[in-house]
């Protein structure tokens, strides 16, 4: 029931969002709802630093033809019976994929062991599954749909549960790259986020 109550909180606070940024001076405002039920935050506030890397130098924000589109999210959706926080920012920049994916490879090494997986498809695939059904093991991150090549390359790092996700392409025309930094943590009833 309560997971009800937050899928439909999540929904209505969408909707409000949605409608709270068609008022061009709220364009770069977040929606907090704390209840007895649980909080939430949903904001266009997502960036490398609180994602736990630095960006990378010279980046810049990923500008969208569509303006109600962000660049960046923040979400999280805080209950007694589960958490979870995605943290997406995304960035271009005038260098190489190759360069870019050099310099996360090292950041991301204080997580633990880098994961690299390569893709046709954008987006990436990021998992990550309830921890109340298992004996609070945590899974692995592996390679889904890895083509072995591909214009897209992620770097991955931690587990399902707590995860930094790297994905980097070549620009548009090829030129410069397009890269997002990604974070997912989420938590059954018990544990921190």
């Amino acid at each position: 029931m309560i997971r009800n109550f937050a899928v439909a909180l999540i929904v209505l606070a969408g909707l409000n969002l949605a409608a709270y940024g068609q008022n061009e001076n709220s364009k770069d405002k977040s929606l907090d709802v704390r209840s007895s039920v649980g909080d939430l935050h949903v904001g266009p506030d997502g960036d490398a630093k609180k994602i736990g890397l630095p960006l990378y130098p010279g980046a810049r924000a990923k500008k969208s033809d569509d303006p109600d589109n962000d660049s960046a999210a923040n979400l999280s959706l805080l209950t007694e019976s589960f958490g979870m926080k995605l943290i997406v920012a995304s960035y271009v920049s005038d260098d190489a994929p190759e360069k870019i994916l050099n310099f996360y490879r090292d950041k991301l090494k204080k997580y633990g062991k880098v994961l690299e997986c390569h893709t046709d498809k954008h987006g990436g695939d990021i998992e990550s599954h309830d921890d109340s059904k298992d004996s609070g093991k945590s899974k692995e991150l592996k390679c889904d749909n890895d083509s072995g090549s591909g214009p897209v390359n992620e770097l991955k790092v931690g587990t399902e549960e707590n995860q930094r996700v790297v994905s980097v392409e070549p620009g548009d025309s090829n030129k410069g790259s397009k890269f997002a930094l990604v974070y997912v943590r989420t938590r059954g009833k018990s544990g921190e986020i």
